[in-house]
Order: structure tokens, then sequence, then C-alpha cells
């Protein structure tokens, strides 16, 4: 077995797709490529040039959720995250899909991009816009995920899954762009977010991003001064 990721550690659906095989005990390593100037032989991989792309031996595939269907059902000797029904399976889908094109705007290409990713180019963060995300668009997202969750551990099911992964995947990049989940407003997202960092996967990963997200900070300084 011979597992490779393409991308870069911030991005959460590279992060979606390491946390998978972390939870499913898969040995990968991973190769940086840049989402935006991605190198010409990338595009064999995936001709969108988005990140991330899995190699599995002379196996190529992209897209974060496929990746992750992908490992569940070559791997199947490993922890299931997809459910053990249908009724499970078709949820855990629907949540993932929720983070991924829900979320994501906003926690990700809004706080995390305007916060980190702008000032290192020299582009002013646009706080009007990370304003609105923050008070206007993501509390009914929060809301709903919220009344989702209630008083389970896990969102489908009594396990963790793709759609713990892949919500927790989101909620990271807003913390790197400084914003918490109000405890009080939101008190189960807000503990199962708790949970989720505290697990020994994420927790792997986390000092490693925390410290790029510095460095990153540090130009975005240099670069706006």
């Amino acid at each position: 077995m011979s597992l490779t990721v393409y991308g870069v550690p911030l991005s959460p659906f590279v992060r979606k797709v390491r946390l998978c095989l972390l939870e499913k005990g898969l040995e990968y390593q991973l190769e940086t490529v840049m989402p935006f100037t991605p190198p010409e032989w990338y595009l064999q991989l995936n001709p969108l040039g988005r990140i991330p792309a899995l190699r599995d031996g002379d196996f190529t595939l992209a897209d974060s959720s496929v990746i992750c269907q992908y490992l569940e059902e070559s791997y199947g000797d490993t922890p299931m995250l997809y459910g053990k029904d249908a009724q499970e399976r078709g949820r855990i889908r629907w949540l993932e899909k929720y983070a991924d094109y829900e979320l994501a705007p906003l926690t990700t290409f809004t706080v995390f991009r305007n916060r980190i990713l702008k000032p290192t180019s020299g582009q002013p963060c646009n706080e009007e816009a990370v304003r609105m995300a923050l008070q206007e668009k993501l509390p009914a997202h929060f809301d709903y995920l919220e009344r989702q969750l209630g008083q389970h551990e896990f969102f489908v099911g009594h396990a963790l899954s793709l759609a713990d992964v892949a919500i927790a995947s989101q909620l990271v990049n807003m913390a790197h762009g400084g914003e918490q989940l109000d405890a009080q407003r939101w008190p189960a997202l807000a503990a199962h977010y708790q949970r989720m960092t505290a697990r020994p996967s994420v927790a792997s990963l986390l000092p490693g991003e925390q410290r790029m997200t510095a460095k990153l900070k540090e130009m975005g300084k240099a670069a706006t001064a």
C-alpha cells in the first residue's frame, strides 16, 4: 500500500481526507501542492487544479468526498465512517455536503481567507465580509447543526462518522481565523467541536497547523506594513 495525499494542511478538504486516513489507521504521505498555482503534472490528477487529490499505488482520484468514499469502500477492514445502513449513510453524506458547501464559503473562504490568507499577499482583510459571515450568515447554519446534534455525542448514530469530521474540519479553519463558537448559544455544537479537537487524529494535526497559521500572520503583518 502506498497512499499519497496532495494538497496543503490548512485546506479543510485536505484535512478531512487526512483525518479519514488517520481514523482508519492508514499510513500515508502528504505532498505539498498549492491550490491556486498547481504544477502542470498535477492537472493530470485533477484537471480542475483543486486540492486534494489521492494516489493509491497506480490509481489516482480527486475531490475530498470522493476520496473518503473510495477509502471507505477500498479498505473495508478499517473503522467504517459512513454508517451501518442506508439511512445513516444518506444522513452522513448530507451533513458532509452541508459542511463542504454551506459552511466552507463562510468559515474558510470568508473568515480564514480574509484574516489569514489575503494579508500575506498585501491585500486588506475585508472585516465587513467577516462580520456579515459571523453575525448574519453562520448563525442560521449553527442553529441547524445544533438541532441535528441534539444531546448526542455524534451527528449520526453512536460512532464517529465523516459528518463529524467534515463539520469539525470547517470549524478548525474558523478557529485559525480567530473565531470560536459561542458555547452559550450553541452548547452542543461547541462541546462537539471540543471533543473533536481532543481526538488523537485531530490533535496530531493541530500543532503543525497552528504554527503555519502563526507564520502566515507574521507574513501578513510584514506585507501590509
